[in-house]
C-alpha cells in the first residue's frame, strides 16, 4: 500500500475487480513483449517494468521478450529476454519461435511505432500467434494511436514481403498503419478518450474489444504522512519554506512544450524572486524526433532567460527509488505545458496526481471528462506562456485554491490511476475464461 500526503491509499480498484488475482492460477504464464524496458530510460518502459511486477505479485508467471541491452532491474522473479536485434521481417521467425518454446497462456503487447522504428512486423504478430495457439488471448496495448508503423519508410523488399504478409493474414480488415492489431487482438487497450477514439475511426469493430485503462504513476510514492517526504524532498534541494517550488515532472522533448514553462516561470520569477523551477527527469532514450538536443536546447533557454540560477536540472531519475517521489512531494505546483494536451495516458500526470498536488495543464483537441478544469486542474491552452505565468500566480497567491486542486487531484488518483485496478483489469483481459470485469 501506498499513501499520499493525507493518507490516502492510491492502489486499490473498484470492488468489481477486487479479489480477482485470487482466482489467477499461479501457474499462468505471460508474455510481455515490448522493444522499451528498463535501463531505457522511456515512459514505455518504466510502466512496463511496474506493471510485470504487479502481475508478478499477483502469482504471474511474467517473461519480456525485448530488445537487446534492455537487461532489466536485476529483478528475479521477472525473466527478461533481451535478445531482439532488432524488430524488421527476419526477427519475425525469432518472436515466432520464441513463442514456440515458451508456450504462454496469454500474449501482452506493448505497441507504439516508435518503439520499433516505425516497421510494420510488430503489427501482424496477434496473426502469428493466433496461427501458433488459436485459443491463446494475446492483448495489444496502445501507447499512442498516433503513431504507428509506416511500411513507406521501409525499403522495397520490405513492402513486397509486407504485401507477402498481408496475403498470408487475409486481405480483410488489415490497416496500413496498424497491419492486423485492431483485428486480430482479443483486447486492444487504450489510455485515453482520445486514443479509444481514434482506434474505432480506423476500424470501427473494434469499439466492442476495447478496453479504457490509462497507465498508473511510473514510479515509487514515498509516504507523506506528517510531511515527512517533503521535509526530506525540501532538505535535498536545499530550499527554505519560503521558497515555492514549480515542478515539471517527466522526460524532455519536443511535444512537450518546455519553452512555454520555461518563459512563464521568466514573468513568474520577476514577481516572485523566492520561486524556483524543477525539473524532475531528462532525456528520453527512444528515438523521438528532435529530441537528441531539446534537453540542452532547454538549458541554453533558461540561461537567456536568465533564469538558470533559479532553476533546478534533475537528470534521469529511478522509478523503483523515492529519489523523485521525495522531489514531487516537496513541490508546490506542478505545470504540464505539451502542445497537444494532457490526457489520461501521460504517465507523469498520473504520478502528480498520486501526490495530491495543484496541477496547471494544457487543453487538448478530446480531453478526458474525468480531468476537470477547477476541480482537479487548472487548464490553458498549448504554448500561451502569459497564461501559464497568470495560472502560476493565482496558485500561489490563494491557499484555497491550492487544496482544492489537490483533493480533486488525491480523487482523480483513487478514481483513474491505481495500479490494483489497471492490472486487475489487464488480467482480465487475458483470462477470457473469466467473467469480464467492467472497463
Amino acid at each position: 500500500m501506498v499513501e499520499t500526503s493525507t493518507g490516502v491509499n492510491v492502489s486499490p480498484g473498484p470492488s468489481s475487480v477486487s479479489g480477482l488475482h485470487e482466482k489467477i492460477s499461479d501457474a499462468m504464464k505471460v508474455l510481455v513483449i515490448s522493444a522499451a524496458y528498463p535501463p531505457m530510460h522511456a515512459g514505455e518502459a518504466t510502466n512496463t517494468y511496474h506493471l510485470c511486477r504487479q502481475m508478478v505479485e499477483r502469482g504471474v508467471e511474467v517473461h519480456v521478450l525485448t530488445s537487446y541491452g534492455n537487461v532489466g532491474t536485476a529483478d528475479p522473479q521477472i525473466h527478461v529476454h533481451a535478445t531482439m536485434q532488432g524488430w524488421g521481417w527476419v526477427d519475425l521467425l525469432r518472436v515466432r519461435s520464441f513463442l514456440k518454446t515458451y508456450a504462454p497462456d496469454a500474449v501482452f503487447l506493448m505497441y507504439i511505432g516508435l518503439m520499433y522504428k516505425f516497421h510494420p512486423m510488430v503489427t501482424f504478430l496477434p496473426t502469428v500467434s493466433k496461427r501458433l495457439f488459436p485459443k491463446m488471448p494475446f492483448v495489444t496495448r496502445y501507447e499512442s494511436a498516433f503513431v504507428g508503423a509506416d511500411p513507406s519508410k521501409t525499403g522495397t523488399l520490405s513492402r513486397l514481403f509486407r504485401k507477402l504478409v498481408v496475403r498470408w493474414a487475409g486481405t480483410s480488415d488489415v490497416a496500413y498503419s496498424s497491419g492486423t492489431l485492431l483485428r486480430d487482438s482479443d483486447t486492444v487497450i487504450a489510455l485515453c478518450e482520445r486514443h479509444r477514439a481514434m482506434l474505432i475511426k480506423e476500424w470501427p469493430p473494434v469499439e466492442k474489444k476495447v478496453a479504457l485503462i490509462p497507465p498508473p504513476p511510473n514510479l515509487f510514492i514515498a509516504s507523506n504522512v506528517g510531511g515527512v517526504a517533503r521535509e526530506r524532498g525540501r532538505k535535498r534541494l536545499g530550499v527554505t519554506s519560503s521558497e515555492f517550488i514549480v515542478t515539471f515532472f517527466g522526460y524532455l522533448y519536443p511535444i512537450k512544450g518546455i519553452e512555454t514553462l520555461l518563459r512563464a516561470f521568466a514573468v513568474v520569477s520577476a514577481q516572485h524572486p523566492e520561486a524556483r523551477l524543477l525539473f524532475i527527469g531528462g532525456k528520453v532514450g527512444l528515438d523521438v524526433e528532435g529530441g537528441g538536443s531539446y534537453f540542452d536546447d532547454m538549458q541554453a533557454l533558461a540561461k537567456d532567460l536568465h533564469i538558470n540560477a533559479r532553476t533546478i536540472w534533475t537528470g534521469a531519475f529511478k522509478s523503483d527509488e523515492e529519489e523523485a517521489s521525495l522531489l514531487l512531494h516537496a513541490s508546490d505546483v506542478c505545470v504540464l505545458p505539451f502542445l497537444e494536451g494532457v490526457q489520461l495516458n501521460n504517465s507523469s500526470f498520473a504520478s502528480m496526481v498520486a501526490h495530491g498536488l495543484p496541477i496547471i495543464v494544457t487543453r487538448g483537441p478530446l480531453m478526458d471528462k474525468a480531468i476537470v478544469d477547477g476541480e482537479n486542474v487548472l487548464t490553458c491552452e498549448p504554448r500561451d506562456h502569459q497564461e501559464v505565468a497568470r495560472l502560476i500566480l493565482q496558485v500561489m497567491a490563494q491557499d484555497e485554491l491550492r487544496a482544492r486542486l489537490g483533493r480533486g487531484a488525491r480523487k482523480l488518483a483513487a478514481e483513474w490511476f491505481s495500479w490494483e485496478t489497471a492490472t486487475e483489469k489487464t488480467l482480465t483481459a487475458m483470462q477470457p475464461r473469466l467473467p469480464q470485469a467492467s472497463v
